[in-house]
Parts: structure tokens; C-alpha cells; sequence
């Protein structure tokens, strides 16, 4: 067995590692190569805080495990990140613990990966304005993996702190990117990709703000109750996702599905796109939403490559039970 520290994972771990990644896991599960176990996802009834498990099998890539983790909203005041995971995986074949690889940084770079996936497939590819709704810790990320497959020039950005937007500033300018703080309503006139990554529980995106042409990729809702678009909007979109069972529970898709605006059977899984066995956009002026969830296997996908380019590298710890 091998231990891969956060410490790790963060030196040697690429938003193009998690990408090729993420990709190829989408793409297994649409084929039918791969699959989620149910989640679990609990309040504890302590720190206010969310805790769970995500696991699943990869039979494309052998990447069999779990994510262990949650979400903690006091830890910001104790400099810990809110997030906190780890992932363990098993030997398909015996089942034996294979690694344990820390999961914080981890899961940043599969989130904002599962993003850009969307952006390359569904997305013009003459879009110039990326808009960002939520300037956190993850808004940075999503930046740094948007801009990779696309030909953007500006951002235009809103967070309800505003004070956060100056940190997300400097991480676009540094990509060499222009950057504006606006409203939201502005920011839904100009962006021809639109990503949210909010913790929100509240419409944030109306449909009447939306251009025609543009690509959502809604990054934040993966819970009952949240939102972060008008279920309207989700409605007029052309919706695909990691996984419809999570899409129509626990994403953005679930208070549309559930208002009977838009049906189960009218979300398409991403990875069918990338596999072409569906088409993806298919006019200039169609708006595409993506449902981003996230699943397990996500984790598991990435886990498997940070763990064996750590083992190559010689910079992962062994350990025995």
C-alpha cells in the first residue's frame, strides 16, 4: 500500500492530469464501463458540518475505491480549508487496500476539470467572455482549467462578498486574461460561458439575463435544496450532466425536474457527447447547461493517476496494515 500526502498531490497533480482524467471516467460511465455506488451524504449534527462518502468501480481504468469527506463552514476562521476528503483505493483484482491519496487539492482540480470537459464539448468555440459567478477558493481553479480549452480574452465576475473579487483578479490577470467585477444581470449580457460555483440556495441567474449561444456550467449545487440558476433557465437549456440519478436529486436539475419543467429523459450524460454517441450543441444559439454534480468516480479517476504518477516518481510512502 501507498500513501500519497496532500502535500503530494498538490506538487505533482495537473488541471491537464485531471482533465485527461476526468474525460476518460465520463466517457466509461456513458459506455456503461463504469459506475456510481449511492451516496452518502449526512449533517452530523456537530460543526455544522456535512459529511459523506462517494465511491464506485472503473472497469475501463481498474479504479475501484471510495472519497471520504465533507464540508466544515467554520474552518475558514481556523485557516483549514472547508473541504476536507481523502480517498482510498482497492486492488480490483483482491480487493486490498492499494492507497490512501489526500483528497483536498484533489478535489479542487477533478471540479474544476469536470468544468472545462463541458466547456470543450458544449461550448462555441469562438467564445470570448468567461463569466464567473462565486470568487472562493474553487472560482481559481475553475479559471485555470476554463481557460485551457477555450480562446478566452475577459473575465466578468460578481460574488456576493465582493471584498473576494480582488484575489480571483489577480489570479486571471496573472493567466494573462482582462478582468471586470459587474452585476449579475451585466454579467448574464456578455459571457459566453458562464460558470457558477456558489454555495447558494437561491436562483442567482435569471433566464431573461442569459444571452442566446451561451454555456452554463453550474459547478456549486450538490445537495437537496440547493440552487444556483432559475429552474426556468435550467428549462430553456439544452442539459447534460456527470450523472442524470444525481442531476435529478441532489443537482441543478432537480427543482426543474421536480416543478415538471423539464424531464428526467431530456438530460443527456456528458460522456455520451464525448463519445459521440450524442450530439452536443448543435446551433450558434442554443444555451447549454452542465450539470456538474460531482461523482466518485471523478475522485477515483484522478486519485488512480496522481497515485501512480507519485509511485513512478518515487515520491509516494509506503505503509502496511
Amino acid at each position: 500500500m501507498i500513501i500519497v500526502s496532500e502535500e503530494c498531490v498538490s506538487s505533482i497533480l495537473s488541471e491537464e492530469d485531471g482533465f485527461s482524467a476526468v474525460e476518460a471516467v465520463f466517457a466509461a460511465m456513458a459506455r456503461g464501463d463504469a459506475y456510481n455506488f449511492p451516496v452518502i451524504r449526512e449533517a452530523i449534527g456537530y460543526a455544522d458540518a456535512l459529511y459523506g462518502f462517494k465511491s464506485g468501480f472503473d472497469k475501463a481504468g481498474l479504479s475501484l475505491g471510495l472519497k471520504s469527506g465533507g464540508y466544515w463552514p467554520g474552518n475558514a476562521e481556523k485557516g483549514v480549508p472547508n473541504h476536507q476528503s481523502t480517498v482510498f483505493l482497492f486492488e480490483p483484482d483482491t480487493g486490498r487496500l492499494s492507497a490512501i491519496v489526500g483528497g483536498n487539492y484533489l478535489t479542487a482540480i477533478r471540479t474544476a476539470a469536470a468544468s472545462s470537459v463541458s466547456i470543450k464539448h458544449l461550448a462555441r468555440p469562438d467564445s470570448k467572455v468567461l463569466g464567473m459567478i462565486g470568487a472562493g477558493h474553487q472560482s481559481h481553479f475553475q479559471v485555470r482549467a476554463a481557460v485551457k480549452q477555450g480562446s478566452f480574452e475577459h473575465v466578468v465576475a460578481w460574488n456576493l462578498h465582493t471584498e473576494m473579487l480582488a484575489a480571483l483578479e489577480k489570479t486571471v490577470t496573472g493567466l494573462g486574461l482582462t478582468f471586470e467585477a459587474v452585476e449579475r444581470e451585466e454579467l448574464g449580457a456578455r459571457a459566453d460561458v458562464i460558470i457558477t460555483i456558489t454555495s447558494c440556495d437561491e436562483p442567482l441567474l435569471m433566464k431573461e439575463w442569459i444571452k442566446p449561444g451561451t454555456h452554463l456550467a453550474c459547478m456549486g449545487t450538490d445537495t437537496k435544496g440547493k440552487m444556483e440558476v432559475d429552474p426556468a433557465l435550467v428549462a430553456a437549456a439544452t442539459v447534460f450532466t456527470d450523472e442524470v440519478a444525481q442531476s435529478v436529486s441532489i443537482g441543478e436539475a432537480q427543482h426543474a425536474v421536480s416543478q415538471g419543467l423539464l424531464a428526467e429523459n431530456a438530460i443527456t450524460p456528458v460522456g455520451a457527447v464525448i463519445n459521440g454517441a450524442q450530439v452536443g450543441r448543435v446551433s450558434q444559439d442554443q444555451i447549454t447547461l452542465f450539470d456538474g454534480t460531482g461523482v466518485g468516480l471523478q475522485d477515483l479517476a484522478v486519485a488512480t493517476a496522481v497515485a501512480k504518477k507519485a509511485e513512478e516518481q518515487g515520491l509516494a510512502q509506503s505503509a502496511s496494515l
